[in-house]
């Protein structure tokens, strides 16, 4: 993939779906007969009274995503998203336990969520900047939640907006239990995926596979129990700096009473950077829970020559340095991953590799277990 300059961004967003918005709204798909709601029904073929449908154009309930949260109010809904983009943010509340969404093409590229608003934005009531929580595009709080073949974005550029400096722009902030995104992308830059929880004493449980993930500055942070398998993490170049690091893939937070933080397996980065200008982490520890001891395992994952494998962490802050922190990784592989400072990267014995694994952090909640994994 060509590196894109900041003020592509949000052409390549809108790029991604241009074929798909035929689909269902006049164009040619839709004119052979084919339901822009693919295999899963229609208002007209409703698959059962708890499924609604999204469509741009108005062939479905509702032609945003949000107006079928709002009317998804109860347990168990499913939305079934129709190609298109969709400028809007989108909220789930705790109250809407067991929703899931399905993008309708199996194609995430096709269906996607995005807005632009980051840390700095003022809001337009004059109150103050959104904060790096309000500049989620989508934020989920309930537990059970589930989204398939679905992108969440955030298109904020710095280049555009020089006169902000809280660049956090946040595609998504997951905080419920049993959250599971199936062949799902998150676009954005600086904090571009939030997987955190609810309350500190709030362990919540999150399954990502087969998902992609890009950005620059902590673009995969928070403090939930999540495990990445099968991801793809791309590093992005940047045009604003003019030397290494340009960035930090990962920027765990984890509750210092959660014996569970981050766990990436069998899982790839990439980069569009010159080589060795990302880390693979550091650790958040914030504001608000000062004793938090940040947690990443990395396991058998191929780290490409864009992370620096002299020096692959680094501190956030000076108080809290990465090496007091829990970072470990296990059969890593690629230039990325080659041990030149063994003190620089512990790396877990065969015996300790055996409690990180999908099961030992997530328990009794088995998500990789469906027929549609």
């Amino acid at each position: 993939m060509a590196p894109r300059t900041a003020g592509s961004r949000r052409s390549f967003v809108v790029a991604s779906v241009g074929a798909a918005l035929a689909l269902g709204v006049g164009g040619t798909a839709h004119a052979r007969g084919r339901s822009p709601f693919g295999r899963y029904g229609s208002p007209s073929a409703r698959l059962d009274e708890r499924t609604l449908y999204v469509h741009p154009g108005g062939l479905g309930d509702h032609t945003t995503v949000q107006a079928a949260v709002n009317a998804a109010s109860g347990t168990g809904y499913t939305l079934v998203v129709a190609p298109g983009t969709y400028r809007e943010t989108v909220a789930v509340s705790s109250a809407r336990t067991e929703l899931t969404w399905l993008g309708a093409s199996g194609d995430a590229r096709d269906v996607v969520i995005v807005y632009d608003n980051a840390n700095g934005t003022q809001k337009p009531d004059g109150s103050g900047p959104y904060g790096t929580t309000g500049s989620a595009t989508t934020t989920v709080q309930a537990d059970g939640f589930t989204a398939r073949d679905i992108t969440f974005a955030n298109d904020w550029l710095r280049a555009d907006h020089p006169e902000i400096t809280g660049t956090q722009a946040v595609a998504l902030k997951v905080q419920g239990d049993r959250s599971a995104f199936l062949r799902c992308r998150f676009l954005g830059h600086q904090d571009t995926l939030y997987a955190d929880s609810l309350a500190l004493t709030a362990f919540a449980r999150q399954y990502f596979a087969h998902c992609y993930v890009e950005g620059d500055v902590d673009f995969v942070f928070g403090r939930a129990t999540a495990v990445f398998e099968h991801c793809h993490f791309r590093t992005l170049a940047r045009t604003d700096l003019t030397g290494a690091p340009y960035g930090f893939v990962f920027a765990p937070s984890t509750a210092v009473a959660n014996p569970r933080g981050y766990l990436v397996t069998d899982s790839r980065v990439t980069s569009e950077a010159p080589d060795a200008y990302y880390k693979l982490a550091r650790p958040w520890v914030p504001g608000s829970d000062p004793t938090a001891r940040p947690m990443l395992t990395v396991r058998e994952t191929r780290l490409g020559a864009g992370i620096d494998a002299v020096e692959p962490y680094t501190n956030m802050s000076a108080g809290y340095p990465w090496q007091s922190q829990r970072f470990a990784e296990y059969r890593n592989s690629g230039p990325g991953a080659e041990i030149t400072v063994p003190a620089n990267r512990l790396q877990l014995t065969r015996a300790e590799a055996a409690s990180h694994t999908r099961r030992t952090y997530l328990g009794d909640w088995a998500p990789w277990s469906r027929e549609e994994c």
